[in-house]
């Protein structure tokens, strides 16, 4: 018998906002969500409140902070291994293939998070402009990636303009971004919050990728709020000294 038309019964458990209800800012948590959404797969996703972690949840899965997901009853909880699995298992014909086609859009961007983090935690002013300049450099880096075409889209376009394609791999949302994008708004809400820093104008690949992602409910209504995302960093972010 074959068992494809059963639905899997999966759970998705994502740490939740200050509140102890909605969606708290979570980039792992955000990255599964969205990977879920895009196989169009039903699933349930439960917000875990850290400050009270229930019981139950603590049996299920020890030690363990959100995201985690239980598939048919069996608990995982490494996010990385989580995609790997999701991808071979939620597979097609019935659900799509979300691996980028392209290497390179899986690395593009990768070290934004990082210079950001360092950015934000600095509390010397005498490293700030470094610092800035750091994670300029690397939005750079992936605004040449989404403005650079990909193999077979130059003939597509035969334009001298570049590429125009909506996210790293093509138009259509792969892994890559769901890796990416959540990190990417964070880094553009908490850098403009904390530092004054907005992501230059300039960088349109950076902005039509941004945008092309608000205009998508898998990015949108998988994402904490701003102001959420704001408290989450009230404390990493440092303030400089005077």
């Amino acid at each position: 018998m074959s068992t494809d038309s059963k639905e899997p019964d999966i759970e998705l458990f994502v740490k939740a906002g200050s509140d102890g209800e909605s969606v708290g800012n979570c980039p792992f948590s955000q990255r599964l969500f969205m990977i879920l959404w895009l196989k169009g797969v039903v699933f349930n996703v439960t917000t875990v409140d850290l400050k009270r972690k229930p019981t139950d949840l603590h049996n299920l899965a020890p030690g363990t902070h959100p995201p985690f997901l239980t598939f048919d009853g069996e608990v995982r909880t490494d996010t990385n291994k989580i995609e790997e699995f999701l991808e071979a298992t939620l597979c097609p014909p019935k659900y799509p293939k979300l691996a980028a086609r392209h290497r390179e859009s899986n690395t593009a961007g990768n070290d934004i998070f990082a210079k950001f983090s360092a950015f934000i935690k600095n509390t010397k002013p005498e490293a700030n402009d470094a610092l800035e300049k750091g994670l300029t450099k690397a939005l750079k880096k992936l605004d040449d990636y989404l403005n650079s075409p990909l193999p077979g889209e130059a003939d597509a376009n035969d334009s001298e303009e570049g590429s125009s394609r909506s996210f790293l791999d093509g138009n259509e949302l792969t892994l890559a971004d769901c890796n990416l994008l959540p990190k990417l708004h964070i880094v553009k809400v908490v850098a403009k919050k904390y530092r004054n820093y907005d992501i230059p104008a300039d960088m349109k690949g950076v902005w039509r990728y941004l945008n092309k992602a608000y205009a998508r409910d898998e990015f949108t209504n998988t994402c904490a709020d701003t102001t959420e995302i704001e408290t989450a960093y009230k404390d990493v972010a440092r303030r400089l000294a005077k």
